[in-house]
């Protein structure tokens, strides 16, 4: 898989799809990688130039000293569309990718189409709760975290099932430096102002038991952007591209259409 150096940092990337297709950029959420995105890639619509990244301290991406600013993750994904040339994508993203594609939003229209904001927020938590888990990473790893996280991130449904072991050793093989590095720019992060400056099309997803973000929460930061609407999945919770990938990926089809993106 391609790696590119932006920003001062090598950036792992993947394209699938159609290479002359309307392009489509996937941001992973904290504790995860690109590969957050596999379960549904079968599902979406033909047509698409799918591009997907390792966030800045995960993956196989670089992972430079904590802590990092909101601004520069945005720069990260900002360049890598540079890279490739591409304008007028529809970006989605997850958590703290749903914050990237905010951000980035904001900062370069050209590069922005339309959105999906999928269980996330302009704010997520307090300082002190990120205060708290950077400090808890620092002294234990993530190992430590792993056990809350899962119950954070999947329904009780998810939480008995044997593919939990995939995402919960894909949050353990998060490094620490990174973990740490995108807690810090979730902590400094407020979107409420810019994003209710934004008119652009916009999905809202949220999962019913969503622990990280929940449904009203994700409401709230959806009604700041004129004519948005969301999407609430029963029965699920903070990854639901993760537990019911096909009803996720119907959802981004149906918007595609909907947006006339494909």
């Amino acid at each position: 898989m391609p790696l590119a150096n932006l920003n001062g940092i090598s950036v792992h990337y993947r394209e699938d799809g159609d290479p002359s297709g309307a392009p489509v950029l996937f941001v992973n959420s904290l504790g995860t990688t690109m590969g957050l995105w596999d379960p549904i890639l079968p599902h979406l619509t033909n047509g698409l130039r799918i591009i997907r990244y390792d966030m800045r301290g995960h993956g196989q991406t670089d992972v430079p000293p904590a802590p990092y600013s909101m601004g520069t993750l945005v720069k990260d994904a900002e360049a890598l569309l540079d890279h490739l040339k591409i304008k007028d994508a529809m970006v989605v993203g997850l958590s703290i990718g749903g914050m990237v594609a905010q951000g980035l939003a904001v900062k370069r229209l050209d590069q922005v189409r339309a959105m999906v904001l999928s269980n996330t927020a302009a704010k997520i938590g307090s300082p002190k709760l990120w205060d708290d888990r950077i400090e808890q990473v620092r002294k234990d790893g993530l190992t430590a975290l792993s056990d809350a996280t899962m119950q954070r991130w999947f329904s009780r449904d998810f939480l008995i099932r044997p593919e939990l072991a995939h995402w919960k050793a894909m949050f353990e093989n998060t490094p620490p430096e990174g973990y740490m590095g995108c807690c810090a720019a979730i902590k400094g992060t407020d979107f409420y102002t810019p994003t209710s400056g934004l008119r652009l099309s916009t999905l809202g997803i949220a999962g019913s038991e969503d622990g990280a973000t929940p449904p009203d929460l994700v409401r709230e930061t959806v009604a700041l952007i004129p004519g948005a609407h969301m999407e609430l999945m029963r029965r699920t919770g903070h990854l639901p591209c993760a537990e019911k990938p096909e009803a996720y990926a119907t959802l981004i089809n149906t918007f595609l259409k909907d947006t006339a993106h494909v």
